[in-house]
């Protein structure tokens, strides 16, 4: 049985100091990010984060595993989601429990120490492989929520460059031009396909400029995602104009059979704007 009360209380009054000592250990030159902070408020709020931790852990000796590892699934989501040690390289912070791991052992020589005799070495010993064990499943789990919220956030920073990277930009009151500029894959192509109908809609725009000239290629998905797009367009009242059309994307179109009879099309951006004024004189 690795549970002991007065084990538990013998950690839990060395929090603090814990704590304290930890910090005051950390090589804040090569720790880099959350450790390096020179600013108060994130001084603070990494050792109330590390207080906190001690305050769980001590109770693995208290509690059975199962519950140990429920209560204390609330901290490591929150850490791991903290835009602080998202900073901060992951190696660092696993470096750091495991600083804390050495921290916990030696504890635990100072209460067998106070309790000389009082426990044979096959219980102290599975102490210790229940610090090292636990420790080694909280990093196992952190390093998992730590990942997949920097990957999560990093989807959500690409998606938002992909839908700044297809912007409509009014013209006048109803004419506006959607400037296409790089390699188009499939997913730019449905992020811009959904935000050109949402903001075409939302400026009341009723044509479109769609300019090609900075597209070097497409492929056949994206070509008839293009495609699409002109077809949702119009079915919203919006007319549109390619400009820039290259051959090889011309010729990728032809291939696919995609149809340009209801489609205006002008070799320059510069042509297109000047027969819409023209349309509108």
């Amino acid at each position: 049985m690795h549970r002991n009360h007065d084990l538990y209380q013998f950690f839990l009054e060395k929090t603090w100091d814990l704590t304290e000592e930890w910090y005051k250990n950390v090589n804040k030159e090569k720790s880099g990010g959350i450790y390096t902070s020179e600013d108060p408020a994130v001084i603070e709020r990494v050792k109330k984060q590390n207080y906190e931790f001690h305050k769980e852990f001590s109770e693995v000796f208290d509690k059975d595993e199962e519950t140990f590892f429920h209560d204390l699934e609330g901290w490591i989501v929150k850490v791991a989601q903290d835009d602080e040690h998202l900073r901060t390289p992951l190696e660092k912070i696993l470096q750091e429990f495991f600083n804390t791991q050495e921290q916990y052992l030696n504890l635990l020589e100072q209460f067998v120490e106070i309790n000389q005799g009082q426990f044979n070495e096959k219980q102290i010993s599975l102490w210790r492989r229940m610090i090292t064990k636990t420790i080694g499943e909280v990093v196992t789990w952190f390093t998992e929520e730590y990942n997949n919220h920097s990957q999560k956030r990093l989807q959500a920073q690409q998606a938002l460059i992909l839908e700044l990277s297809s912007p409509v930009i009014s013209l006048t009151e109803d004419i506006a031009l959607l400037p296409l500029v790089g390699d188009i894959d499939t997913t730019r192509a449905k992020i811009m396909l959904e935000n050109t109908l949402q903001q075409c809609n939302k400026l009341g725009v009723t044509q479109l400029f769609l300019d090609l000239s900075g597209v070097v290629m497409i492929d056949t998905m994206v070509a008839h995602q293009l495609f699409q797009l002109i077809e949702a367009l119009s079915l919203i009242g919006v007319k549109t104009t390619i400009s820039g059309l290259r051959p090889e994307i011309a010729q990728t179109a032809v291939q696919l059979g995609l149809s340009f009879d209801h489609v205006n099309i002008t070799s320059t951006l510069s042509t297109a704007i000047k027969s819409a004024k023209i349309i509108a004189g």
